[in-house]
Formats: structure tokens, sequence, C-alpha cells
């Protein structure tokens, strides 16, 4: 039996070395976000969008340094489970976006956290949503950067085919 914590032990070693580097943000990136984050509502003005856009990424790049973030996902959920690793999880990062865009200033766009499979402790997934003012949740932006290790996976929440969306309403008493 304590071969096997052994080995264990010793491959935890060896991925935790295999910390991600943060993902330069592409510029062609940065401009997909920005526009799908103007079509949410044409009111919404282009410079707004493209400075939320930016945000959104340099964050991202910031949480994946704090995070020590390692591949695959998984792997860093089971790094932080066993206390190797501090944050990280998918709700750490909906949670450190979430109450990052509260405090900005963005006229136009209000922010809500997402959930998939709720209650469910291996398959639970939770993200940070775009939505114009007043606009509705499930038509919002989804930003996901805990589903590609720190590489940010963006879409509008009803396009994501891999989870079924709903609001958290009760976790945004973070405020």
């Amino acid at each position: 039996m304590c071969k096997y914590f052994f080995k264990l032990f010793i491959l935890s070693f060896f991925f935790v070395g295999c910390v991600v580097t943060p993902p330069v943000a592409s510029q062609t990136k940065i401009i997909e976000l920005s526009r799908l984050l103007h079509s949410l509502d044409t009111n919404i003005p282009q410079d707004e969008a493209m400075r939320l856009s930016r945000d959104i990424f340099h964050e991202t790049q910031k949480l994946t340094k704090e995070f020590e973030l390692t591949s695959p996902p998984v792997f860093h959920n089971f790094l932080v489970n066993t206390g190797i690793r501090k944050k990280g999880l998918c709700y750490h990062w909906s949670d450190a976006l979430y109450m990052y865009f509260l405090q900005k200033k963005y006229p136009h766009f209000e922010f809500h956290l997402l959930g998939a499979n709720i209650g469910k402790y291996f398959s639970e997934h939770n993200a940070l949503v775009v939505v114009s003012k007043r606009g509705e949740v499930l038509d919002g932006v989804l930003i996901d950067p805990w589903r590609n290790s720190g590489k940010l996976y963006f879409s509008k929440v009803g396009e994501d085919k891999k989870y079924q969306w709903r609001h958290r309403e009760e976790r945004e008493c973070l405020r």
C-alpha cells in the first residue's frame, strides 16, 4: 500500500513542475471577444466593449500566475484538493473575476455567476457571464478561463455545447 502512495507522491511532484505559462492574448482574440460583447446590445460603445475585453484577458493572465496553474484543469483540481496548490478550482476563477469586475466601471455591462451540474461533485462547473445592462443572463457572454488551463474560453452562453448553464443568483451575495 505504501509503495502506491509513494508513486503517487513522486508523480505529483513531476506534474507540479508543469506550471502553465500565462497565455499572451492575441489582438485577434481580444477583438473577437470585444465584438461578441458589443453584440449584446448595439447601444454599447465599441470602446467600452474593447476596454472590457482587454481587461478580461489581462485579469485572466494575472490569475493564471496567482493560482500557479498546472494543466490539465482536472489535475490542478487534484493539487488544490490535496493542499499542494491554494487556488484554481473553477469557482475560484469565477469568484475572483466576479469580484474584480464588480469594482470596475463598465456602465453598459453587468456581471453574474453561472453554474452547471450544480451539486454533482465531479462535474459541477462555474463561470462568469457578462450581460448588457438589464439583459438576460442566459443571453450573455460566457467567460471561462478554467476549462483550458488559463487560456480563455468565451462564447455566448447558449452556444456552449459542453454545459447546460443556469444563473447562480444565490452565490452573487459575495458583493
